[in-house]
């Protein structure tokens, strides 16, 4: 379709969790609908739509030169910050020039009611606790699955994260609502749902549903053929979670279960809810029943107080356990948090070499675990074309590419991996 020459165009620039990214989707969607065209970030557009993290003082700055970079790049357009950012420091966006609207973590949902507002700076920072955006990944975007909201906010204390303070309590949807919005998915033409948001394994404490029986609605929906959950605190995760996951044969093997260290002083001290025995236990039971899966894991190095010791213990963990994906973070103070006051920071140079070592530790071996897939067959999801190769992700999300001319977008085929050659490489089986 020939797009009209004079149609409003929007932007949008993303930080943060995967949360925040399905939530944009939800939003670009509600643009789309009333007729803007979605341009890139790097493009003029009429109105440019910032999401904004602050899980640390670094993504702070990161969305404060965000700002500046969209008034250079768009110096006539209504300039939107919402997300976390926006609901934690509205009064120092709004002392930066170019700002026309600041939108919480509710209120960004209602973008709409005030793009036309004619006031110099609008600030809309909602308290309420109510459940905003069962958010979607839009088709206009281009993806093959979809990021489905069921839980929003959280109401764990973890000493050195604000996400409580700027997007509030826990809160759900219901089962019968989180349904609904997995057949309009569906119905879009996704195959593969992603349930997210900042803690599911708290749905059922929320909402009085259980979260297993969220799970059977929707793998008994017509045409779904994959799914996964974005993120599951350890402590959250139940023998009658995964016997339901294992015999829905459509979640796919692969999870994210935060460990933050692997020392039992430093768990503590974050005030996480589990123990390093804990974890092990979840991992274990995990193998009991995806004994092919990969597993991905969050950390932090460089907590205040950390010692080598104690890094050292979160290092052979990680060796140790099945762990093949590693999402390593050095620690960030951010202003409000209780681990922001303490007096035993770590020097910067010590929590670089950490995260570097670690970062390695990682890299080896997720591509081991990749060569070990090499002569088996995998079912595939393709997303993209690059170059002569469409690349998609296994079962247990590892990246994978076949050369051929054909478009494999959305579409599932069972692979023959043949070798690895800086990822894995395979041919489609007829």
């Amino acid at each position: 379709m020939q797009l009209d020459k004079d149609l409003k165009k929007v932007s949008f620039h993303t930080l943060g969790c995967r949360l925040n990214f399905s939530e944009s989707g939800s939003i670009a969607h509600g643009f789309a609908q009333r007729g803007y065209e979605i341009v890139d970030f790097e493009s003029p557009a009429d109105v440019v739509f910032l999401n904004t993290c602050t899980v640390t003082d670094g993504a702070d700055s990161s969305c404060r030169n965000l700002i500046r970079k969209a008034q250079k790049t768009s110096p006539e357009a209504k300039i939107v910050v919402a997300g976390c950012y926006a609901q934690m420091e509205a009064d120092k966006i709004k002392s930066m020039t170019g700002v026309d609207l600041i939108l919480g973590t509710s209120e960004k949902y209602k973008v709409f009611d005030y793009l036309d507002s004619e006031e110099e700076t609008v600030v809309a920072i909602d308290k309420s606790n109510d459940f905003w955006g069962a958010a979607t990944t839009p088709a206009d975007e281009g993806h093959t699955r979809a990021f489905l909201k069921i839980q929003d906010g959280c109401n764990y204390v973890c000493s050195f994260c604000i996400i409580p303070f700027a997007r509030g309590r826990s809160r759900t949807i219901t089962v019968a609502e989180a349904k609904n919005q997995a057949m309009d998915l569906i119905e879009q033409g996704y195959k593969e749902i992603v349930l997210t948001g900042v803690n599911i394994g708290e749905y059922e404490s929320t909402s009085g549903e259980k979260l297993v029986d969220l799970v059977k609605e929707i793998v008994d929906i017509d045409g779904l053929k994959r799914l996964r959950f974005s993120s599951v605190e350890p402590n959250t995760i139940t023998r009658e979670l995964l016997e339901v996951l294992k015999a829905s044969g459509k979640y796919q093997d692969h999870f994210h279960i935060p460990l933050q260290s692997g020392d039992d002083e430093v768990l503590t001290s974050m005030r996480r809810k589990y123990s390093v025995a804990d974890y092990k236990n979840v991992m274990k039971l995990i193998r009991e029943y995806f004994p092919n899966a990969s597993v991905g894991a969050d950390v932090i190095l460089g907590y205040p107080g950390e010692s080598e010791d104690q890094f050292v213990n979160t290092y052979n963990l990680m060796r140790d356990l099945p762990i093949t994906h590693f999402h390593v973070f050095p620690y960030s103070k951010r202003k409000g948090t209780t681990a922001a006051k303490a007096d035993n920071h770590i020097q910067s140079d010590v929590k670089k070499r950490r995260v570097k070592s670690i970062i390695a530790l990682g890299d080896m071996k997720k591509e081991n675990f990749a060569r070990k897939l090499v002569g088996q067959n995998n079912r595939v999801l393709f997303e993209r074309r690059k170059g002569d190769y469409f690349l998609g992700h296994t079962s247990n999300y590892i990246p994978v590419r076949v050369k051929t001319t054909q478009d494999l977008k959305n579409q599932i085929f069972n692979v023959h991996l043949t070798s690895f050659d800086n990822g894995l490489v395979g041919e489609i089986l007829q």
